[in-house]
């Protein structure tokens, strides 16, 4: 099984995350973007969590992440990925289309993302729902059946942000899970490298969230 395929899919985007029952123990360290895993019960396959500092204010990180047709172009082997519905300012739910070397199929999940910010603290929450029925299946394409995950977004100093991001997936098909804890790394550390530079483009520069506190 190609690596590429299986570090994809370790970045699906941030849904709700499950609780493990051991400690998180480094995977990776590079560029100050730092890679963990542990268990979860009931699980072959390992949680990660990804930890890592930005500099953004809260609007820009709320911006790129709510701005879904961008996608593409930061995160890991991404083919596509479709606002489906915008329920709220700060509530969408999308379609995304991970792409997979030949021989396996890609992959594919919807999920309805929600932005919210403690206003005492100022800690910003990124939470999701899987939302594998919302629309059919495509011919061809593996639809990611259970994905579980949080962002959690603090100020650190002025205009940086430290990030810390948890993810429990089951890519769905027959991908052993020792393969996939093997590879999990690769995916994440590209998407947050990438998504540093994305975030410095200038459709972000100036921008301000209304139910953001910078």
């Amino acid at each position: 099984m190609p690596k590429s395929l299986l570090s994809a899919l370790f970045f699906i985007y941030p849904l709700h995350f499950v609780v493990a029952q051991e400690d998180w123990k480094l995977r990776d360290e590079k560029e100050g973007i730092k890679i963990y895993m542990r268990s979860v019960a009931g699980s072959d396959i390992k949680a990660l969590k990804v930890s890592f500092s930005i500099q953004a204010t809260m609007s820009q990180m709320a911006a790129v992440i709510l701005d879904v047709a961008t996608t593409d172009q930061w995160v890991y082997s991404t083919r596509s990925c479709t606002l489906l519905k915008q329920i709220s300012p700060q509530e969408v739910v999308y379609h995304s289309e991970i792409n997979v070397p030949w021989p396996a199929s890609n992959r594919d999940f919807i999920a309805r993302i929600r932005v919210t910010q403690d206003p005492v603290t100022r800690i910003m929450t990124v939470e999701s729902f899987n939302e594998p029925s919302y629309v059919p299946e495509k011919d061809g394409v593996v639809r990611v059946p259970h994905a579980d995950g949080k962002w959690t977004i603090k100020p650190a100093a002025p205009s940086q942000l430290h990030v810390e991001y948890m993810l429990h997936i089951d890519p769905g098909g027959a991908i052993p899970a020792w393969l996939i804890n093997l590879f999990a790394t690769k995916g994440p550390f590209e998407s947050f490298r990438n998504m540093r530079e994305h975030i410095r483009k200038p459709a972000y520069q100036r921008v301000h969230i209304p139910f953001v506190a910078d």
